[in-house]
């Protein structure tokens, strides 16, 4: 008996690194899984739908069950037609993990409309679209009298959390992920629906590209980027184990799992008037002394 037993699974982007490598593990622990990826580049061209196949391939060989589908995320109706395989492949649903997304890096000097416009669709409209599809699915069935214990599983990203060199675009739709993350669990709740979202660090193609240094095969026992050291966490998220957590940013890397602390309010002054601009300066200079310094920007 696995955690995730007779759940069903959409994972987008499952069809190489972190994505595939969740689709394994949640079809190890029992559940159903739809392997989507349209098999893109890095940047986003092309499509090859033999990675999707060859990960379906691995789940079944192992004795799980899995089907591939290669539509689109960031298309309204595509997304839609991906839930509905799921229910009708499967019964029900219970579990999207966001995963797929793309990269433009380029300083921000240099960046340019059609990169950034690129991201932001991938990102933020992908986790929308599909998202938003099985939200009305889940709101159905729980109108219906039944209880959904859905969950949602977003992907945002240190670059998103603290910022990143040369990552602009990809920064900031990872930025807004986080903030739908809180929006969704303050909202969907009601519904018996969860929602976190995940900072994971590991070997991707995506990462590969940025982080040569860090992400190369580790000489030790335990290879700490490996991807499948974040699935785990991720399989426990989709699990109806997890109905008590939402609204959660988890950064995951190799046997570590850490919660984000948010943003908080930090130190303050009340004049209790209305300040005079020339006096602002001193009493910002003095809240900076006090505040916890924030991490640095990755690449600085």
């Amino acid at each position: 008996m696995g955690i995730c037993d007779n759940r069903t699974v959409i994972v987008t982007g499952a069809a190489r690194g972190l994505g595939r490598a969740y689709a394994l593990a949640f079809a190890a622990e029992g559940a159903n899984v739809v392997v989507n990826d349209i098999g893109t580049s890095l940047g986003g061209e092309g499509r090859d739908t033999s990675a999707a196949d060859g990960a379906v391939a691995e789940i079944v060989a192992a004795g799980g069950k899995a089907i591939a589908n290669y539509e689109d995320i960031t298309d309204w109706d595509a997304a839609k037609r991906i839930v509905d395989a799921a229910i009708a492949e499967f019964g029900d649903l219970h579990v999207v993990v966001n995963n797929a997304g793309i990269v433009r890096d380029r300083m921000f000097v240099s960046a340019t409309l059609e990169e950034w416009d690129a991201t932001m669709h991938v990102h933020l409209r992908g986790h929308f679209c599909i998202s938003r599809h099985a939200v009305d699915h889940w709101r159905a069935k729980q109108k219906a009298g039944a209880n959904p214990d859905a969950r949602i599983i977003n992907t945002t990203s240190g670059a998103g959390l603290q910022g990143s060199i040369a990552q602009a675009a990809y920064s900031t739709a990872k930025g807004g992920i986080a903030s739908l993350t809180l929006v969704q669990a303050a909202e969907l709740g009601r519904y018996g629906i969860t929602a976190n979202a995940l900072a994971p660090s590991a070997r991707t193609r995506m990462t590969e590209q940025a982080f040569a240094d860090k992400m190369s095969t580790q000489e030790s026992a335990f290879d700490v980027m490996d991807p499948a050291n974040i699935a785990p966490t991720v399989v426990w998220l989709g699990s109806s184990a997890s109905a008590h957590v939402t609204g959660c940013v988890f950064e995951l890397e190799g046997g570590k799992i850490m919660i984000e602390d948010g943003w908080r309010e930090g130190p303050f002054t009340d004049r209790g008037e209305r300040w005079d601009p020339a006096d602002v300066g001193a009493a910002v200079d003095a809240l900076l002394a006090e505040r916890i310094a924030p991490r640095k920007v990755w690449g600085t």
